[in-house]
């Protein structure tokens, strides 16, 4: 089991990264390279600094009022160390949003980044496409880009879309 998780930050009480407050842990390295990424400095794995999974836990779980959003740098690069970390998020009642390059499809399909999605609430999947950019969304930067119910979409195997 992975202990650390390498991060860039965490920013707290976000009203943009999910529903209601969130305390956001934003983790470092990112294999997608996004053109128009709001954190370039996240793909490069030497940025960043490493913390334990426990500290982890500390940051997010200072305010009772806050959920938890996963995001990057890119999570699911980070799958084991954050699948504990949520499993322990969940226990103490957060609702955790996980934001993705990757699409729903691919992630069911890899057995390590799928016990993470198991414990996600919603998933912000795609990558973002400045192509696509719209400066109006809700929780998400390009039209391509879904918000979807976890538990719904692994439920019937294919994205729901989150009432959100």
């Amino acid at each position: 089991m992975q202990n650390k998780i390498r991060i860039m930050d965490f920013v707290y009480s976000s009203s943009v990264d999910g529903t209601g407050f969130r305390d956001v842990l934003f983790v470092n390295y990112c294999p997608h390279h996004c053109e128009g990424c709001h954190n370039p400095e996240s793909w490069d794995k030497a940025n960043g600094h490493d913390i334990t999974i426990e500290e982890a836990y500390k940051n997010l779980t200072k305010s009772e009022i806050t959920n938890v959003t996963f995001s990057g740098g890119e999570p699911f690069e980070q799958a084991e160390a954050l699948a504990t970390l949520a499993d322990m998020l969940k226990q103490k009642g957060k609702t955790i949003w996980v934001y993705s390059g990757y699409t729903f499809e691919q992630l069911i399909k890899d057995p390590v980044k799928l016990e993470l999605l198991k414990l996600c609430d919603v998933l912000v999947d795609g990558r973002f496409d400045i192509n696509q950019k719209g400066l109006n969304m809700r929780f998400k930067g390009s039209h391509n880009q879904r918000i979807l119910d976890v538990k719904k979409s692994l439920q019937s195997g294919t994205a729901v879309e989150a009432d959100v």
